[in-house]
């Protein structure tokens, strides 16, 4: 059965997986790099590296269930699966190690709906998510880090450290919002008891940090384009290869 989509015609990225061709040829090289498309004995793969990462990007970006996407590939549901839990968690993001010593991060934690109710708890959006906490670049905006997924109903203080998140930054200066009191991080200033208002000074530092700080909402609202965190049905690892 032949396929309707396919990674040898590029303008079939876009509208599948958000991606210009050049954006989705990088993952591609990295991976046949890495080793991700080895030759094998036994049966080989109905479909060649290409359409098996676009088949997990259109998988991932639409959150449609396998049979539908199945036979758009020009396979059946069973190899659809297989192959999205086979290279599901290699493109998954390598967690930054070492950071320029003038680095500034950013994090924050978000929700994500899953269905696995082992790793999840019903938090305040009253569904049953996982709470993960985000490690932005403040430069560069980009993701360097994602903790491990922890149940939706943890405070944000709380899950920084059991995350993992507080141990793959190290020393780095890390900024965050106020429901990180505690935890060491560079917060926005608060009014100490019986004080009516902040000086002219902490206000203003409170104004910057809202404007940087407001660099990991942005990057939250690229994340949410990817529909499988707005209802994650994959189970164990899955949340986590998937954020």
């Amino acid at each position: 059965m032949a396929g309707v989509i396919t990674a040898s015609e590029p303008s079939r990225t876009g509208p599948f997986t958000g991606l210009s061709p050049r954006q989705f040829g990088k993952p591609v090289s990295a991976l046949r790099r890495e080793g991700a498309d080895p030759v094998r004995k036994g049966r080989p793969w109905s479909l060649p590296l290409e359409d098996r990462v676009l088949l997990v990007a259109t998988y991932w970006r639409t959150n449609l269930t396998l049979r539908q996407p199945a036979p758009l590939f020009g396979v059946s549901k069973s190899a659809a699966d297989r192959i999205v839990d086979h290279l599901g968690p290699a493109p998954a993001l390598q967690q930054r190690k070492r950071f320029r010593k003038d680095t500034v991060l950013i994090v924050d934690g978000t929700l994500v709906p899953t269905r696995d109710h082992t790793v999840a708890e019903q938090s305040k959006n009253y569904r049953y998510s996982t709470d993960h906490q985000v490690v932005i670049d403040a430069d560069t905006r980009l993701i360097v880090a994602v903790g491990r997924p922890l149940p939706g109903n943890r405070n944000d203080c709380r899950a920084w450290e059991p995350s993992g998140a507080k141990d793959t930054v190290g020393h780095t200066t890390v900024i965050a919002d106020g429901g990180y009191r505690g935890t060491g991080l560079v917060i926005p200033h608060r009014r100490e008891r019986g004080q009516a208002a902040l000086p002219a000074w902490k206000e203003e530092h409170n104004s910057s940090h809202r404007k940087v700080r407001a660099r990991v909402e942005h990057a939250f609202d690229r994340m949410k384009t990817w529909k499988i965190l707005r209802d994650c049905r994959l189970k164990g690892d899955g949340v986590h290869q998937a954020i």
